[in-house]
């Protein structure tokens, strides 16, 4: 389908380029041709040179039509193309303050500025060409970004580190492309063996550098979307204690009644730099209380939804049947055994049907938490040492479209491996270059447009 923009690019627009709340300073953004004329009509600037210098911040009063002063402002204007969203932009630095901000707004909304949509001044800056498509979705990652390493992932995709490996795949597809239509004209005649050579060594290559691409993407979407970890156990095994240790705070209800726990807590933390939410549950076991047995459904329920499990058991007593029946669930699930309680036991039973990464710790002493976190990082991210941060997917998006990349270049290569029709080749191409534009842009419709941009907030 067409690109079909669905927001008015015409109109000056305008919107809090900052949080709303009380505050030192607050920014009011407007872009579009009118933005200069707008801030003219109430900004009185203490200088009196006129006209006001591009990119230049200027301290003076805003007053509304009647000469009442609104606010002390400090006031700059950026001229086209050398801004954000490539047209005129006005910022206006006033008083951070909820009252202070709406005076402004409903002042420039009456002079016939439009109130900015969600990403609209992205989107703005998408359609004029500053930022690809990929580019613009990391803004909003940016923003939302919770750790150091999701932050620099962000950036890195906003420098085009994506963008650029995208456009390198998309320029080698097009001239394989136009190699093979310049060929189908020809159907009297074979493809040349050396031409032959050539479109099998740039699908090749190609497929070969994709494969390592979306290979980072576990990698990535942990980073940036945190991992799921489900703590599993029998009745009083000390999850919630376990919980609360390495939360470091005290989240959960610790007693020594066994089923304490009825639902699911969830609590999030960064584990050596990695977002995680850990959800205690309750213990898996038979039981006859309506409640319980709901918290039990719900348990395991989320063990086909978790990146890692970890399997929390008392050292101080033996293995029970009510073991055997958790390692029944756990044993196709990547999970950690951890004994707990060792500062009352230090020679737990060790068994370990699954073959289980086993792990000793106290919640009470903190014996083996430091190991524990270290463990559940390497287990998360420590394969993505070796990749690149600049080339790491975290979008969910962009890594189907490249699956579907991939699959198209698959058939092209076994197309070309069984001298298939050059039609039914550059069929292939063609779905695989169609797929690339999914990610900068050039071949998105509306419907994925409207997803990523109504995800922003106002004012970016």
């Amino acid at each position: 389908m067409p690109l079909v923009v669905p927001m008015n690019t015409v109109d000056t627009i305008i919107a809090p380029a900052t949080p709303p709340g009380e505050g030192g300073v607050a920014i009011v953004r407007i872009s579009g041709a009118d933005a200069l004329s707008a801030l003219l009509c109430y900004f009185t600037p203490t200088t009196t040179v006129l006209p006001l210098e591009s990119h230049r911040l200027y301290y003076g009063l805003l007053r509304d039509p009647s000469g009442c002063v609104i606010d002390e402002v400090m006031a700059v204007h950026m001229l086209a193309p050398h801004t954000y969203t490539r047209e005129d932009v006005v910022e206006i630095q006033c008083h951070g303050g909820h009252q202070v901000v709406k005076s402004i707004l409903d002042l420039y909304r009456a002079y016939g500025l439009r109130l900015a949509g969600p990403g609209e001044f992205t989107f703005r800056a998408y359609m004029n060409g500053r930022l690809d498509l990929s580019q613009a979705e990391a803004v909003a990652s940016l923003i939302h970004s919770k750790t150091d390493s999701s932050r620099r992932l962000a950036l890195a995709q906003i420098d085009g580190a994506l963008s650029r490996e995208i456009y390198s795949f998309t320029a080698i597809l097009k001239q394989v492309l136009i190699l093979v239509e310049a060929w189908i004209d020809f159907p009297e005649e074979d493809l040349p063996a050396e031409d032959v050579e050539e479109i099998s060594t740039s699908i090749t290559q190609a497929i070969s550098k994709i494969q390592i691409i979306t290979g980072s993407y576990g990698f990535g979407r942990v980073l940036t979307e945190g991992a799921s970890i489900l703590l599993i156990g029998q009745p009083n095994a000390g999850k919630s204690s376990l919980l609360n240790a390495l939360l470091g705070e005290e989240r959960a209800i610790v007693t020594a009644i066994p089923g304490t726990t009825r639902d699911l807590l969830e609590e999030g933390l960064v584990i050596n730099g990695v977002p995680v939410r850990l959800i205690d549950t309750a213990g898996l076991c038979e039981s006859v209380d309506p409640v319980e047995v709901e918290g039990i459904r719900r348990a395991e329920k989320s063990l086909s939804q978790t990146d890692l499990v970890l399997w929390v058991v008392d050292a101080n007593r033996e293995s029970t049947a009510g073991d055997d029946y958790i390692y029944s669930r756990l044993s196709s699930l990547p999970t950690f055994q951890v004994f707990t309680k060792i500062d009352i036991c230090g020679d737990p039973d060790s068994s370990n049907p699954g073959n289980f990464p086993q792990y000793r710790v106290s919640s009470k002493t903190g014996d083996g938490l430091e190991g524990l976190r270290d463990a559940i990082s390497d287990f998360l991210v420590g394969g993505g040492g070796a990749l690149t941060e600049s080339v790491m997917l975290t979008e969910q998006r962009h890594y189907e479209a490249l699956l579907l990349c991939l699959g198209s270049l698959e058939r092209a290569s076994g197309s070309l491996a069984v001298d298939a029709s050059l039609e039914f080749l550059a069929l292939d191409l063609r779905e695989a270059l169609g797929s690339l534009g999914q990610i900068s842009g050039e071949t998105v419709t509306e419907d994925i447009l409207d997803g990523i941009f109504s995800g922003f907030c106002i004012g970016k």
